[in-house]
């Protein structure tokens, strides 16, 4: 563990990551993690500091978490997944005195409540509706498809079915006809409809102290829920000013005064911006490894940077490097999914092996023969890493990987 200073805040790790409390671990923060009883004969074992909690239990107990991380001098609460950021809004609303930090969270979790509070600061979105129930799910294709002036028999312009509160694309369907409707279990609602955005969709990762835009990361996604890279190519970071202003608008809409957000946008074909949603706490697709790669920071120690309230602006400017004309390179991610039923053997494709940006996998072999249907973009196998200096060649390289099989 790295020598702590006592002029920065303790701080608690909410959800268990190796790889948060390894980075965090060799930071200058005094750290504590909360996560299931599960881990703790882990952090025991490994010298971490450990306090279990059940995140998944909320009951008239629930405060006592607070409480607790209060008394044993704890100062800011980080989120890691999407389950934690109510839990981080209530125990930092407690630690630092501000009740509005857990109504905050609350707008976080709830896509409903986030889009509204984005459009009434003025920012572009899609048309949306809360979902009950099959009935209000037809009325909105319907509705939608009326306004688009579609005649009948023309084919419907989708429509996007989205769970409140899972991260990423969980609980995703998308609509197209009154059939696919009828495949909606009873479970899944109340649900967020959406009507569909064209455009080119793009995820950024903010990194916020104080009100003000530290580190601004534009991953590229060159297939949604297969590849992503970063930094982005010149042609989507030529929109960075635009992005830029659009953030800002986002963090005065949020009330954001310090932390780490990670939204996602459409760039429609007139140049317009949509906001599409925005999570608070460490984005999915392996970003965090990516800027890691491309930047040599440790992102997982950017969170805690910028959600400790004792950070000063020359700590803050002396850690984040100057995006884009300061990566290293393009670093690049692709998940990988079985394209067999049935397989028996991981095996890397030599074409992969051999690529010169192909660096390394984390692929295992099969425990089962069986592939399980997919579900959302939660269910992929494993990751292979690439890293190059060119972002034309690293889409190239990233699509190439999806005609290829490493389950055999």
């Amino acid at each position: 563990m790295a020598d702590t200073d006592p002029n920065k805040s303790y701080v608690a790790l909410l959800g268990w990551s190796l790889r948060a409390i390894a980075g965090v671990a060799k930071f200058n923060r005094k750290y504590v993690v909360i996560a299931p009883a599960w881990a703790e004969q882990y952090a025991k074992e490994n010298d971490i500091p450990f306090i279990a909690w059940d995140f998944e239990r909320l009951n008239e107990r629930s405060w006592e978490i607070a409480k607790m991380l209060q008394d044993e001098g704890v100062e800011v609460a980080v989120p890691l997944y999407e389950e934690t950021v109510e839990w981080a809004g209530a125990i930092n609303a407690v630690l630092q005195n501000k009740p509005r930090l857990l109504s905050q969270a609350m707008l976080f979790r709830d896509k409903a409540l986030m889009k509204r509070r984005a459009q009434l600061a003025g920012i572009r979105v899609g048309i949306f509706e809360e979902a009950h129930d099959k009935i209000d799910v037809v009325r909105f294709l319907k509705r939608v498809n009326q306004t688009l002036l579609k005649l009948d028999g023309d084919p419907n312009d989708p429509i996007h079915f989205k769970a409140f509160d899972k991260a990423g694309c969980l609980g995703h369907r998308v609509i197209r006809t009154v059939d696919d409707v009828e495949n909606i279990s009873d479970d899944e609602f109340p649900a967020l409809l959406e009507s569909h955005l064209d455009g080119w969709e793009f995820a950024c990762e903010v990194f916020i102290h104080n009100r003000k835009i530290r580190f601004l990361n534009i991953s590229e996604y060159v297939h949604l829920g297969y590849s992503v890279f970063i930094p982005a190519s010149p042609k989507l970071e030529a929109y960075r000013e635009q992005i830029t202003r659009e953030i800002e608008k986002l963090i005065d809409a949020f009330d954001i005064d310090y932390g780490l957000i990670h939204p996602e946008y459409f760039i429609a074909n007139d140049g317009v911006m949509y906001f599409g949603e925005v999570a608070y706490r460490v984005p999915g697709g392996n970003a965090f490894e990516l800027i890691e790669r491309a930047y040599g920071f440790n992102a997982y120690q950017g969170q805690v940077l910028c959600m400790d309230p004792k950070a000063t602006d020359e700590e803050i400017e002396a850690f984040f490097p100057k995006e884009v004309v300061e990566a290293k390179g393009h670093a690049g991610c692709f998940l990988v999914y079985p394209r067999r039923r049935v397989v028996s053997e991981m095996q890397i494709p030599e074409e992969t092996e051999n690529d010169p940006y192909f660096e390394y996998h984390d692929l295992a072999p099969p425990l089962e023969q069986k592939v399980s249907k997919r579900a959302a973009f939660g269910n992929h196998w494993g990751t292979c890493y690439f890293f190059g200096p060119d972002a034309d060649r690293m889409k190239e390289v990233l699509l190439e990987q999806e005609e290829r099989d490493f389950y055999t």
